[in-house]
């Protein structure tokens, strides 16, 4: 399934279909379908420390979580509520879709007041996630987690600060329970200025497109803005070897094959919803080859 992108294009979705053998497959040709059949390229940005290092995937029971990335060290610690009990780590998908957009809204606005209201419910339901039920819950949760945890990246040059005990926003992200679809959310919060400062100074541009063809798989959306982050300004060829991959996307696998084998998934995944993609697996890792950027910045 390599060549799932000239399968498509050559072939047509429906042989693609036929030719997809197990359920993974199935998830590429559907994945890189969507991205190719497009009407509009359309942008989003994250910060440039969100593709060197991540946010867990699943709940974590420490208070604070650590990931290593190339150059940079990220820390998160949980907030807690009024009583003083720990509310969480934010993690999963959900998480890092609310902050995709608060992140997208103030670089595409210059400001770092977001506006809410009915825009965050109509962009997380362009991603797949509908609120309503279940959904409603976990993207509440997620977005309470994300209003009180507390972050710290560091450079690993004589282990100067980037961002010091900020926070992702000053304020609360938070939901109003009525039944009035248009005031789901608060009007507005202010993303925190440190981190606004980092994410102005450093974005990385993504195709909402990809991201809503990846859908609600954390480890993938992580993989995909590590390429859009790293493969078009490569020069020459870049060999990442599976300890380093493992260091920065491995939390959870305390066994090498077993995260490999996962990895692998997930960068077939990333790379269907990135066609212009270069990327090469071997038994020592994976070889990041210069390619276009995984959106034309507008």
């Amino acid at each position: 399934m390599a060549t799932i992108h000239q399968i498509i294009t050559r072939e047509g979705i429906d042989q693609a279909r036929h030719k997809a053998a197990t359920k993974h497959e199935r998830a590429l040709v559907e994945a890189a379908y969507q991205v190719l059949t497009e009407d509009a390229e359309k942008i989003g940005f994250t910060y440039s420390g969100f593709a060197l290092t991540s946010l867990p995937h699943k709940p974590h029971t420490d208070l604070v979580w650590r990931r290593e990335g190339h150059n940079l060290t990220l820390l998160i610690e949980s907030g807690r509520d009024r009583a003083g009990k720990p509310i969480g780590l934010p993690y999963g998908s959900y998480a890092r879709f609310i902050l995709l957009f608060l992140q997208s809204e103030a670089v595409r606005t210059g400001s770092r007041e977001i506006e809410l209201g009915r825009s965050m419910r109509v962009w997380l339901g362009s991603m797949g996630l509908s609120i309503g039920g279940t959904t409603y819950r976990l993207v509440t949760e997620q977005a309470k987690r994300i209003s009180h945890c507390r972050l710290q990246f560091f450079m690993d040059r004589a282990g100067a600060e980037v961002m010091r005990h900020g926070g992702f926003v000053d304020g609360t992200i938070s939901m109003s329970d009525l039944g009035d679809q248009q005031s789901l959310w608060n009007d507005r919060v202010l993303l925190n200025e440190e981190f606004y400062r980092a994410l102005r100074d450093h974005p990385v541009p993504v195709s909402t497109s990809a991201l809503r063809a990846i859908g609600p798989r954390s480890m993938v959306i992580d993989v995909y803005i590590w390429l859009a982050y790293r493969l078009h300004a490569l020069t020459s060829d870049v060999a990442v070897s599976w300890p380093a991959l493992h260091s920065q996307f491995g939390s959870g696998f305390q066994l090498m094959r077993k995260f490999r084998a996962h990895f692998i998934e997930c960068l077939d995944l990333a790379l269907a919803a990135y066609p212009d993609a270069n990327v090469s697996v071997g038994e020592r890792g994976i070889t990041l080859h210069p390619s276009r950027p995984a959106i034309s910045r507008v």
